[in-house]
């Protein structure tokens, strides 16, 4: 098995998204081919890949369309480009869809040369920086340049809403995350722990004190405990649900 996994976040005082890199490659037969992509991020000829790629929204872009034109207008002929050449992965919680963004990429598929070539593109294209992956050096776009053009807000209060908005997120990751049950069986579940909460999610124990069921009281048991289920709502979504302008089609959302 093959896993990637690249989170990136900016300090409170701005209000951006998180990048987010998640590929899961469970192999079968490890190759060799002369593949570029293969090489760059370690995949092999045989293997089936679950992949997510996104600019998550630190604030809602499902109801708060300021916040979505500010950071996303711009960057929706770049998520159409790849919704077209990579299908959706099948089903997204509705719990889930709200840290999305409507450039999320999400698919699965067999690997192919083909697929790979787009995959790395993909990646390239979404955050431009320098990173190593598999020892080779990427070059990419998007997030830098929403960076640069965001401006750090002085005002304590929308720095403190930013915040919160922060952990909110990293909380949910930390504890619904779906790679975090892979991470326990390869490592064991204290070392698991410690890498998704010191290094993945890191911030998590240090940008508030709320707990997971401050944020979601509705996945409490009667116990005190968390309910294990990924979706309380019960809704998923098994196809795309924003269209090519970034309007989204599974209906209103409320807190």
């Amino acid at each position: 098995m093959t896993i990637l996994n690249q989170h990136g976040k900016t300090p409170p005082s701005y209000d951006k998204d998180f990048l987010l890199s998640q590929l899961e490659g469970k192999v079968v037969v490890q190759g060799r081919g002369n593949g570029s992509c293969k090489k760059k991020i370690g995949i092999s000829n045989s293997a089936l890949l679950d992949i997510f790629r996104d600019l998550n929204p630190l604030h809602d872009v499902i109801n708060n369309h300021n916040y979505k034109e500010k950071y996303y207008r711009s960057l929706l002929p770049l998520g159409q480009k790849y919704a077209e050449l990579l299908p959706w992965g099948d089903q997204i919680t509705a719990e889930s869809i709200r840290f999305f963004s409507p450039i999320v990429l999400w698919t699965r598929f067999a690997s192919s040369q083909e697929k790979h070539d787009i995959l790395y593109s993909a990646f390239r294209d979404y955050f431009q920086v320098q990173f190593w992956i598999s020892f080779s050096l990427l070059r990419q776009q998007a997030w830098l340049e929403l960076l640069d053009r965001a401006t750090a807000d002085a005002d304590a209060s929308h720095v403190s809403v930013n915040r919160e908005a922060q952990h909110k997120y990293l909380t949910w990751r930390t504890e619904k995350d779906p790679g975090r049950q892979i991470l326990q069986k390869l490592v064991g579940e204290s070392f698991a722990e410690e890498l998704v909460r010191d290094f993945l999610f890191y911030g998590v124990d240090s940008l508030g004190s709320k707990k997971f069921l401050d944020f979601f009281p509705q996945y409490g048991c009667e116990d005190g405990t968390i309910n294990k289920k990924r979706s309380i709502v019960g809704k998923s979504f098994k196809t795309r649900p924003w269209d090519e302008n970034g309007e989204f089609l599974g209906g209103q959302f409320v807190e």
